[in-house]
């Protein structure tokens, strides 16, 4: 079988890459952090303009394919520069959850939007019991006549605060776990009763938490049939799962190189550190937990991309979340320990990638979560 990049694959890469080396460097993004929003809305322009903001997206949705594949080529790379832009919440989240459950002109209109680059969303679906059961929702959605009340609240919803329209995941009818009766409605951040508390998370990135009360919206903005938007919504959280896999794939080779580097210029005794046969074994473990991780990433992209049946897709992505789990904790302390002291300071960007790790460690389901979720589908 061949693992290797299609030549359109290939040309994608070096593209982001240049963009990456040329123009995202970490003074570079320290300063987008701390700029309104959390992130570059020139970047986010140009990334329309290259076309990267309508690769998750098929042809049908006036993407270039959305392929899994193509995905985690964008995303490896935004991984090793560390880049805060609300890909994931936007693009992939928000991005596929309305193509997936919208019809009609309004779906059209909005994904040109957004594969333009004027438009942000963002999915409120994780609640404080949830424990990343997406089927675990008391958020309320009552209807009225034609008209939807919600009422609940929702965490680390992420690109809130930027957003243009929130995706509301909300109960409509059913006990709490239930896979039926779970809808999404598209909801104005600005509508009366919804109270939204913007922060900084650990990596660098926004989030926030979004609570509802009394929140009137149109029955016609329900997305899809009434109660039937779980398999949709679990079928894109697998794709985001993936990509941000492929993301810390990137930022986990960027600590492994940093370390190798730093190991060669820093000395005790008299010589370089990265003389220590102690160190060059821990930094090999390293490198192998790198490629682990890169090998069962590509895997689930290629399942995702396939004809095989839903289970052994998402089997696949439990599967690769929770073997990159693993290589964040061993290259992440790792690269930690070797680095030193230094190493978590601001001044230094090893301590960002480390932070952005962790926290794409515990996003969409830690390693525990998956290693259960892997067992309970028989290992398929």
């Amino acid at each position: 079988m061949d693992f290797s990049y299609s030549e359109v694959q290939q040309m994608l890469l070096d593209q982001v890459r240049r963009f990456v080396n040329n123009s995202y460097d970490f003074e570079t993004r320290k300063k987008i952090i701390a700029g309104e929003g959390g992130y570059s809305k020139e970047n986010w322009s140009l990334f329309a303009e290259l076309g990267w903001l309508a690769v998750p997206f098929s042809a049908e949705d006036g993407g270039l394919g959305g392929s899994a594949v193509d995905l985690i080529v964008i995303m490896e790379e935004f991984g090793r520069a560390n880049l805060v832009e609300p890909y994931i919440a936007s693009a992939v989240l928000g991005g596929r959850l309305l193509a997936s459950l919208s019809q009609g002109n309004e779906k059209v209109e909005m994904l040109e939007q957004l594969i333009a680059g004027e438009l942000q969303l963002a999915v409120a679906s994780a609640e404080a019991q949830g424990r990343y059961n997406l089927a675990n929702v008391i958020t309320s959605a009552t209807s009225e006549s034609d008209e939807i009340t919600l009422n609940g609240k929702k965490i680390a919803v992420l690109n809130a605060a930027n957003s243009d329209h929130l995706l509301v995941v909300a109960r409509e009818w059913g006990a709490q776990v239930d896979a039926d009766g779970i809808s999404v409605f598209l909801v104005d951040p600005g509508a009366k009763g919804v109270r939204i508390r913007d922060f900084p998370t650990i990596d660098g990135r926004r989030a926030a938490e979004v609570e509802f009360k009394n929140v009137r919206v149109s029955a016609s903005l329900r997305l899809g049939e009434a109660g039937k938007a779980l398999p949709a919504l679990e079928s894109v959280v697998d794709l985001a799962t993936v990509a941000v896999c492929a993301e810390a794939v990137g930022a986990l080779e960027m600590l492994l190189q940093k370390t190798v580097d730093y190991s060669k210029t820093r000395q005790q005794f008299g010589v370089p550190i990265g003389t220590f046969q102690a160190l060059q074994h821990r930094m090999a473990d390293m490198f192998i937990e790198c490629q682990l991780a890169r090998s069962i990433v590509l895997m689930a992209a290629m399942k995702l991309d396939s004809s095989e049946p839903a289970a052994v897709k998402t089997a696949a992505v439990s599967a690769a979340k929770s073997r990159t789990g693993k290589a964040i904790k061993q290259v992440g302390q790792e690269a930690i320990q070797i680095h030193g002291g230094i190493a978590i300071t601001e001044e230094l960007d090893v301590g960002h990638y480390f932070k952005r790790v962790t926290a794409i460690e515990v996003m969409f389901g830690n390693s525990d979560y998956h290693s259960d979720r892997y067992a309970d589908l028989g290992a398929l």
